[in-house]
């Protein structure tokens, strides 16, 4: 067990408990993201001359899913907001001066989707747009949101040319009535609005130079960690989430069955049915871990070793990472249909464990099509084209 998730384990019950809270403020409660700071579990992928910690993408993952086996929403806010410490890395040291001058454990919130629209003028662009899915937003003080380029009148250049952009808290609003949602209520994965910001030109990356590895490079980063693929790295975190959430479920469910008597007066220990749900569903949830984290250590290894990751080899990958979701989450769906009625109370964790898995499937990173499109085509000798080429 790593250091961090070392100290976060001995608040684990505090933060179990908080997550009935954090459902109903609809965002992470202040003592549940405190804990997260005190343990330093956003700071895992931040520059170490910032005050972080460089580690090795392997650890935050373990770390993030240890988190969500405690409480969904506060794993998921690790994971994202985790992940953003590691592209700011690559950005202008100016920026990365005033977001961590003062305050090494400053977060910052996304997301990347380019909903927005970035106007040229004389040193920068204008900003304008609406983006969901701010995930940890209430307790962060920056974000980086994506915005297609535009002409002089406000409308996008084509073909797409996407800008990720870097605000503070005083140029964005929150739209605090935007997050009502089933699952992963906790996240505060609220709606942000731009309303023409000025955004100075060294606040900005290219997505094509974030994503294809030419913005670490050309930062000068030699530490491997940064020179990991973008398409391994972003889903690291959302999907570590969503394992640890399955394993909090099979945790959960497993402490329900021990002494759980059926109504037709048969223990469930003695149930040949359900213990072969929970050997099935355990076993895949291990194995669902098991993928995730060994391709992140062959990838890190291969960059490590200054060896290219091909194209075949990351859309493989994030088949790998999709698949390990998809996976993880139908095991859940195996032990909560015969965690009996009880596990439907609010007052128990399973069902929001069960909710919160779903939500996190949602993702767009863990939408299989493209992907698995890809993957074969790949090994199959062709060449994916447009939206194929996605994320990967």
């Amino acid at each position: 067990m790593g250091e961090v998730l070392a100290r976060i384990e001995e608040h684990a019950e505090e933060i179990r408990a908080a997550g009935v809270e954090g459902d109903e403020l609809m965002r992470l409660p202040d003592s549940s993201a405190q804990r997260l700071r005190d343990a330093g579990v956003i700071r895992m992928l931040q520059p170490v001359k910032h005050g972080g910690m460089s580690v090795h993408p392997r650890e935050f993952a373990e770390t993030v899913m240890g988190v969500a086996a405690m409480d969904g929403a506060a794993g998921w806010v690790s994971g994202i907001v985790g992940i953003h410490p590691w592209e700011l890395a690559f950005a202008d040291p100016k920026v990365q001066d005033e977001i961590w001058g003062e305050d090494p454990d400053t977060w910052v919130a996304s997301p990347y989707a380019p909903m927005g629209v970035a106007t040229p003028v004389d040193g920068g662009y204008t900003l304008k747009g609406r983006w969901q899915f701010s995930s940890g937003t209430d307790h962060c003080k920056w974000v980086v949101l994506g915005a297609i380029v535009g002409d002089e009148k406000g409308k996008p250049v084509m073909p797409p040319n996407i800008l990720h952009v870097i605000l503070p808290r005083e140029d964005y609003t929150i739209l605090q009535g935007s997050w009502d949602v089933v699952g992963l209520r906790g996240t505060g994965s609220k709606d942000v609005v731009v309303d023409g910001a000025y955004i100075p030109a060294y606040r900005t990356l290219k997505s094509d130079d974030v994503m294809d590895g030419t913005a670490p490079r050309a930062a000068g980063l030699t530490d491997s960690t940064y020179l990991m693929p973008f398409s391994c790295m972003f889903p690291l975190g959302i999907t570590s989430a969503v394992i640890g959430i399955a394993e909090g479920a099979l945790a959960c469910h497993i402490a329900a069955q021990k002494d759980r008597v059926a109504i037709t007066g048969q223990k469930i220990k003695e149930d040949p049915y359900v213990l072969y749900a929970i050997g099935e569903s355990a076993a895949e949830i291990a194995a669902s871990r098991a993928a995730l984290l060994e391709t992140v250590d062959r990838f890190y290894d291969k960059t490590e070793a200054g060896q290219e990751i091909t194209f075949e080899e990351r859309a493989i990958g994030r088949r790998t990472q999709t698949a390990a979701a998809w996976r993880a989450v139908r095991a859940v769906d195996e032990i909560f249909a015969r965690s009996g009625g009880g596990a439907l109370h609010r007052k128990f964790p399973m069902q929001r464990f069960f909710r919160d898995a779903h939500a996190g499937l949602a993702h767009a990173i863990h939408v299989p099509g493209s992907i698995f499109h890809a993957s074969a085509l790949t090994q199959l000798g062709g060449e994916p084209q447009g939206m194929m080429r996605s994320m990967i």
